[in-house]
Order: structure tokens, then C-alpha cells, then sequence
């Protein structure tokens, strides 16, 4: 397994892989690894001949008074959970490579960007969007994994990899869970024991609204109702959102039916957390 630093590195082993017609998986990563992002890599393995992670936390996705500086790192265990899914570049770019004095330029999907995280953490998905342009054009893959925990940061990839006519196939992937429901999310580490006690209510609350729609409900308002009782019972809960809204175009829904996505944003003391489910589809 390689460990590349430089862009310009990577950007010519990405081309030789291309003239020896190599097909390349990517997993992009801001580091912290667990098994959501071994699952991603595992399949990844499945997808190419050669398979790269990107490790970068990204300055120009976090907003002010963010976790930037306390966002979880530990390259030694990556580098080892790399080594165990069969990982053969693992790209490394320092933030003054990818963002040199004078840059300037962002990527912005307007709509997409604007509700729920959007509309909580402004200017969050023009860091996104323009991060990952710059590591599909260094890394040039066919194929990139991301989780769908994220389901809006997925849905901004995949329409600005459409919008640019980016020649790569963005896939999502299931949310792993830890086995009492919890998703899988390096900011998990910054939970005392109490608080990851807490932070179940979100998939408690996501359990109740999928046993209330299977049973026939279709009232979001009622729906919703029923997700906010239970995560309100819960003292270290403040939630920045609980929505329900279009799987595809996250317009606001007011009629379940398959493909509504429920997506809910907890703190849980100081630690933010987001999880989601698709009405209709397997959990």
C-alpha cells in the first residue's frame, strides 16, 4: 500500500493506471475510519483494479466555531484498516497543497444545498462539492463509494457529477450501524457513555415512524409527531431538524409514500449528529 502526499503524485499514478487500462474505485474520507468506511472500501475492492481512500479533513467544510480542530485523527489505525480492505493508494493531501494562496474558485449546487444541513451550516456543501471536484480530477476515478448516511451530501455529489458531466459513477451505499441502531460516525468518538446512550433516540425514533408507515400512516405531520415525542423524552437532545421530504429532489413532503426520506439532525450535548431513512426501503 502507497501513502501519496503530493497531487501531483497521485495525478500521474492515476494516469499510468489509465493507460494500462485500469479501472479505479475511490472512497473519499475525511479519516477516523470505522466500519461504515471498511464497508465502503470493501466493496470499493469489488469495483477496481486499483482502489483509493482519500484522507483530508476538509478547512472549507466547516464553519465557524465548528469541530475543525477537535475533528477525531488517528492516521496509524487508517493506514491499518486500510492495509485489512485491500487499499493500494492512500492519498493524503495537506490543505495548503489543495488550497494555495490565491485560491478562489467554488463549486455550488444551489438547491440541493439549501435545506436541512444547508440551512444549518451555511456555505457546508459549496466545501463539499468543491473538495470533491478537486479529488475526482486528482485521483480520476470510474467509480466513487460514498455512505448514505450523508444522504444529502450524496445527492449534491451525484447531481453535480451530472450537472459537470464528470465521467465517474457516484455510488451509494447502506448505512452501517453499531448493533443497538446507532450510526456508524467518526463523531461518535465524541460521545461519553452517557451521551451514546442518548444518541439512540435517533434510531429509535426512525424504528417508530417506519413501523407506523409499514402499518399504513401516511401523515408526515403525524408521522413526525410521533419522531419528536420520542427524541423531546430525551434530556440531552436538542434537535436542529426532523424533516421529511422528496428522496430525490428534498422538497418538503407532506404525503408518505415510498421514497420519502425522513432526515434528522440531534445534538446530543456538544456533538452533532445526522442519520436518515428512506420510507419504502430496507433500513
Amino acid at each position: 500500500m502507497n501513502i501519496i502526499n503530493s497531487i501531483a503524485d497521485m495525478q500521474a499514478l492515476a494516469l499510468a493506471a489509465k493507460r494500462e487500462g485500469k479501472r479505479i474505485a475511490f472512497v473519499p474520507t475525511m479519516g477516523f475510519l470505522h466500519e461504515g468506511h471498511a464497508s465502503l472500501l470493501c466493496e470499493g475492492r469489488t469495483r477496481g483494479d486499483l482502489l483509493v481512500l482519500s484522507i483530508f479533513v476538509n478547512p472549507i467544510q466547516f464553519g465557524q466555531n465548528e469541530d475543525l480542530d477537535r475533528y477525531p485523527r488517528d492516521m496509524e489505525r487508517d493506514c491499518r484498516i486500510a492495509r485489512e480492505c485491500g487499499v493500494d493508494i492512500v492519498f493524503t493531501p495537506e490543505a495548503a497543497e489543495m488550497y494555495p494562496q490565491g485560491f478562489q474558485t467554488s463549486i455550488s449546487v444551489r438547491e440541493l444545498s439549501q435545506p436541512l444541513c444547508g440551512d444549518s451550516r451555511p456555505g457546508h456543501f459549496d466545501g463539499v462539492a468543491t473538495v470533491v471536484t478537486k479529488l475526482f480530477n486528482i485521483v480520476m476515478p470510474d467509480v466513487a463509494l460514498f455512505g448514505r448516511k450523508d444522504y444529502q451530501q450524496l445527492a449534491v455529489i451525484t447531481r453535480m457529477v451530472a450537472d459537470l458531466s464528470l465521467p465517474v459513477l457516484v455510488e451509494g451505499m447502506p448505512i452501517v450501524r453499531e448493533t443497538d441502531g446507532l450510526a456508524m460516525s467518526s463523531r461518535n468518538a465524541y460521545l461519553s457513555a452517557p451521551e451514546r446512550e442518548s444518541a439512540l433516540c435517533l434510531y429509535r425514533s426512525i424504528c417508530t415512524v417506519r413501523k407506523q408507515y409499514a402499518a399504513g400512516e401516511r401523515s408526515t405531520g403525524r408521522l413526525h409527531q410521533a419522531a419528536l415525542s420520542i427524541i423531546q423524552a430525551e434530556p440531552a437532545a436538542v434537535i436542529d431538524y426532523l424533516e421529511f421530504r422528496d428522496g430525490t429532489t428534498l422538497e418538503p413532503s407532506f404525503t408518505a409514500a415510498d421514497g420519502t426520506l425522513m432526515a434528522l439532525a440531534v445534538r446530543i450535548g456538544k456533538t452533532r449528529l445526522i442519520d436518515n431513512t428512506v420510507l419504502g426501503k430496507e433500513l
